[in-house]
């Protein structure tokens, strides 16, 4: 800590006056105007009770659902894990896996039976005590035969739940799996009181640090403090409120005016706007985010792997970058292991950088025995912010090569329900995950019910289980970068990017440290970490 941050905290913590604050900071040789500045950040850093926080979020849909196996985007995401409900591990800002309900795990040495100890003195919002019964119910939700959530997959290889006492659960596995606990930070495994799942999740009771007040999907939510917290360490705010905001210029007006303190997904073009405004606070994260064109291989001509390759040579990705991101990410390579990953694969390992190359395009259409191709690329902006036009990018580039995209613009409300999964091809974007076979499972691995191309690769799946279990480092890093490759030159994803995390907030808001890059929004936990200032 320097000496200008100890003054801080010292000012902070009320140990010393303003006067004392400046007198200390001027010997040091700064000017009283920036003493003034140092002084105004040394309170805002200060967490604080009260207020209602406003946020104005894209990612909403009139099917929203509280029941955290049905969530998909980032406004039940927000309300979900980062408000309303809890899961037993949490990715910290840094990376670092740290326990939420969970207070402690260990495994066996070849990882596949794993004990966690549960946090004693939680209540839900109705009073009830947490406990083992609600962790083994709440898992055994999503892998019910009948359970269509998109956590299924990771939690597929449990073979059986055994509670050892109140507050202790075994867990044991199908096969060692060393990324685990990070699989039980997933969104969509909220714990919910055993033998209520239907009132929790209608009612919203959680053991989050925020209680349901009212839900209209589609529309807004409102939140107020849990009183009953086990934590000290966030629910700052009194109360707060998600509206939905789908629309792009809506939101970007909404935080100009005022009239909410954060939005998510803010619109690049215009971002010069904000960032000159002394009142606002951009927020640019890298993490693994990356926007997508996902075709499904079981429909032709998706069917063939050289139509594929076609599509993925005749993306222009830089031109993307530039126009669609404004420089605020980075190209993708056709695989979806990003820079926040442990086992990210150098391009140059994987065969380099795929690029614009109309000459390449051709050839493989050519190997697929066309002269052309005529396909339509299904979008709408409520895949991600710029996706029509990214589509309309692609329509140009793919021209060149002598194939014929027609953009299909698609309602914005219901394009998750109606268009990702249904229509061979179409606009999409991922979060990333935390660990490579985090993110292989839950979308590439044979039969999960997110795989968006339905590909099914048999090297592929063989590799992900040798990976999932091995716990030595090399041997796990050779296995992904295969795998990476393998995704990348025959897979069914054309993955043109990947984007930051560019989000905005005003400065009557504020948080500490570093901000979560697992997801948007500080990690989806903003309404629980951030305070007004």
């Amino acid at each position: 800590m320097n000496k200008i941050t100890e003054l801080q905290v010292l000012l902070a913590a009320g140990r010393i006056t303003r006067r004392q604050f400046m007198e200390g900071v001027i010997a040091m040789g700064v000017v009283a105007t920036a003493g003034v500045h140092m002084m105004d950040q040394a309170f805002a850093a200060t967490p604080k009770k009260g207020g209602h926080f406003k946020l104005g979020l894209a990612g909403a849909n009139t099917s929203d659902s509280l029941d955290g196996s049905t969530h998909s985007d980032t406004y039940m995401q927000m309300l979900g894990m980062g408000c309303i409900f809890d899961c037993l591990t949490e990715v910290a800002a840094d990376g670092s896996l740290k326990g939420e309900l969970a207070e402690s795990w260990e495994a066996t040495p070849d990882a596949k039976v794993w004990t966690f100890k549960l946090r004693k003195g939680v209540t839900f919002h109705n009073g009830k005590d947490f406990g083992a019964d609600d962790m083994i119910e709440s898992i055994n939700d999503h892998i019910r035969e009948e359970s269509k959530s998109a956590a299924k997959s990771i939690l597929q290889p449990i073979q059986g739940m055994k509670k050892l006492d109140s507050h202790t659960v075994e867990v044991s596995l199908a096969a060692g799996n060393a990324d685990f606990p990070f699989l039980l930070s997933d969104y969509h495994i909220l714990m919910f009181p055993a033998g209520m799942k239907e009132e929790a999740f209608s009612k919203g009771i959680g053991t989050g640090a925020y209680m349901l007040e009212n839900f209209d999907p589609g529309v807004n939510t409102t939140v107020k403090r849990n009183p009953n917290d086990y934590r000290t360490d966030r629910g700052w705010f009194d109360s707060a409120e998600a509206i939905a905001m789908n629309d792009t210029t809506s939101r970007m007006n909404a935080l100009a005016t005022g009239a909410v303190h954060a939005i998510n997904r803010a619109d690049k073009k215009t971002l010069g706007l904000l960032q000159r405004n002394p009142q606002m606070e951009v927020h640019d994260i890298t993490g693994n985010q990356h926007y997508t064109f996902p075709m499904l291989t079981k429909v032709a001509p998706f069917d063939n792997n050289d139509v594929r390759l076609a599509l993925k040579y005749g993306v222009d990705r830089a031109d993307m970058v530039k126009k669609i991101l404004q420089g605020h990410g980075a190209v993708g390579n056709d695989h979806p292991i990003g820079p926040a990953n442990q086992y990210l694969a150098a391009p140059d390992d994987i065969g380099g950088q795929r690029e614009f190359d109309p000459d390449k395009a051709k050839h493989h259409l050519k190997k697929a025995g066309l002269d052309g191709l005529k396909v339509d690329l299904s979008a709408s902006d409520g895949a991600f912010v710029g996706a029509v036009d990214a589509a309309i990018l692609f329509q140009a580039s793919a021209g060149k090569a002598g194939i014929e995209i027609n953009v299909v613009r698609e309602s914005a409300d219901g394009y998750w329900s109606n268009v990702w999964l249904k229509k061979p091809w179409c606009a999409c974007y991922w979060s990333g995950r935390a660990t490579e076979d985090w993110m292989f499972n839950t979308a590439y691995e044979k039969g999960v019910p997110w795989n968006d191309s339905q590909w099914e690769h048999e090297k592929f799946n063989k590799l992900l289980l040798e990976a999932r279990a091995e716990l030595d480092t090399d041997k796990r890093r050779n296995l992904y970068r295969e795998m990476q490759l393998i995704t990348k030159d025959e897979g069914g994803v054309c993955i043109p990017m990947f984007a930051n995390y560019v989000y905005a907030t005003s400065k009557t808001v504020a948080h500490a440290g570093k901000l979560g890059n697992t997801w948007t929004m500080d990690g989806c936990r903003m309404i629980e970490r951030w305070w007004m200032a």
